[in-house]
């Protein structure tokens, strides 16, 4: 089957690779839609451990088209979109629920291969079935919308918080969304990306500018997002977090990424500095809500290219081009 594959640092190709076969509680996906991540990016660059070569790809959706012989959940034809999480339910924080902290954790499209491929394998209890009014080609969202779910789980913000987002890619507009929908009193957007940004007025903001100075909240923000990674708009978020505020590390920042922090205005203004990694009991929700319309995959979605075009799409997507770009094998 065709494939995209990273297989070395720098460089992704499309070419053949055998068939996947299921274990035998495995299903065979024929992926309708696979989207591109940061994630990507960070394994093209050598990073999050992968083995290379891998074909990459964890957010992807599509139709059952094989089953391992102990499967009795899902049928061959049903649509299904796929939790990539891969865990191994033994470590110490799997037992204590801290599943996307395992000591093991792997991840289909990460350290197995992934939906960037004609079929692609998953454990049929990562399957998720599509309503039947949601296109399978849209569903890929539903991965990164989880992941979202999961940084508001971890925020547990109040109701009437004031929220500063920094990023208005892909995921800073879902945290955009959720925000919306979580009580929020005002959302605001930083970006220096004028067209991402403009996306993020369409879908509804208190205020937008490429710099926090242009926005009217002196005294700072209840939540601060960082969905960039990128070391500036880090820095300079965690100086906006208001008194009894929260800063959330949510975008991926290279492993080099070094930012100062305050020591003393953390104790004296009860400031907390919180992470959020990946997925976690977040992706059933997240297809709730995808059923539900809380994103309009219309907007999210710039781009939809065939696989040949997988290593120019690496390209757009590293160059801040669009939104959420998906690959159509």
């Amino acid at each position: 089957m065709k494939a995209a594959v990273i297989e070395s640092v720098g460089k992704a190709v499309v070419t053949e690779v055998p068939d996947p076969t299921p274990g035998p509680r495995d299903v065979v996906v024929e992926v309708a839609a696979c989207g591109l991540c940061g994630t990507d990016l960070h394994i093209l660059q050598g990073e999050f451990a992968p083995s290379l070569p891998v074909v990459p790809g964890h957010e992807f959706a599509g139709v059952v088209v094989g089953l391992g012989r102990d499967v009795r959940e899902v049928s061959l034809g049903d649509r299904v979109a796929v939790d990539p999480s891969l865990y191994c339910y033994e470590c110490r924080y799997c037992r204590s629920g801290h599943n996307n902290l395992c000591e093991r954790w792997a991840a289909i499209g990460v350290t197995t291969a992934g939906g960037a491929a004609r079929y692609a394998v998953a454990p049929v209890a990562n399957c998720v079935r599509l309503p039947d009014h949601v296109r399978t080609e849209d569903a890929a969202l539903i991965e990164p919308l989880s992941c979202a779910v999961r940084g508001y789980d971890v925020l547990n913000s109040r109701l009437g918080s004031h929220v500063l987002i920094y990023g208005s890619g892909t995921m800073g507009l879902m945290m955009l969304e959720l925000a919306k929908r979580t009580g929020a009193a005002s959302v605001d957007v930083v970006d220096l990306n004028a067209d991402r940004l403009a996306t993020a007025r369409k879908l509804g903001v208190s205020g937008s500018g490429a710099n926090a100075d242009e926005l009217d909240r002196p005294q700072g923000w209840d939540v601060v997002i960082d969905a960039t990674g990128n070391a500036g708009a880090i820095q300079d978020g965690l100086e906006r977090v208001a008194k009894a505020g929260t800063f959330l590390q949510f975008g991926v920042a290279d492993y080099a990424t070094r930012v100062s922090i305050d020591p003393y205005r953390i104790y004296n203004q009860e400031i907390t500095i919180t992470g959020s990694m990946a997925v976690l009991h977040s992706y059933e929700r997240a297809a709730e809500l995808f059923a539900g319309g809380v994103l309009d995959p219309d907007v999210f979605i710039s781009d939809r290219l065939p696989l040949d075009a997988y290593p120019q799409a690496l390209d757009q997507f590293a160059s801040g081009v669009g939104r959420k770009i998906v690959v159509v094998p």
